[in-house]
């Protein structure tokens, strides 16, 4: 089921492609809705700057671009993470 380095081998890792997916939808609703009231909060408006606006000055998109990879990244990345780690503690109980 897994390697000693913890990879998913064979049937495993067919079994966690629909978990995956779904992790990486979980963590785009999640990094989406952070950012969202991040944004809220340190602009005091309620919509993201649209990149090809012209309501908002270069430097408020590219900042903006800027915290919202940062928030993506990091959430992404955690959801995955621990989506994963859950996983293969179900895996290794089953064995």
């Amino acid at each position: 089921m897994t390697t000693p380095t913890g990879e998913l081998t064979g049937i495993a890792k067919v079994a966690y492609k629909p978990f995956g997916y779904a992790f990486g939808i979980l963590g785009g609703l999640l990094a989406s809705k952070a950012f969202a009231l991040i944004w809220k909060r340190i602009s005091d408006e309620s919509e993201t700057p649209a990149p090809l606006s012209e309501d908002y000055s270069t430097r408020e998109v590219l900042i903006a671009a800027t915290i919202q990879g940062a928030v993506f990244g990091l959430i992404t990345t955690a959801v995955n993470r621990y989506g994963i780690k859950g996983f293969r503690k179900f895996l290794n109980s089953k064995g």
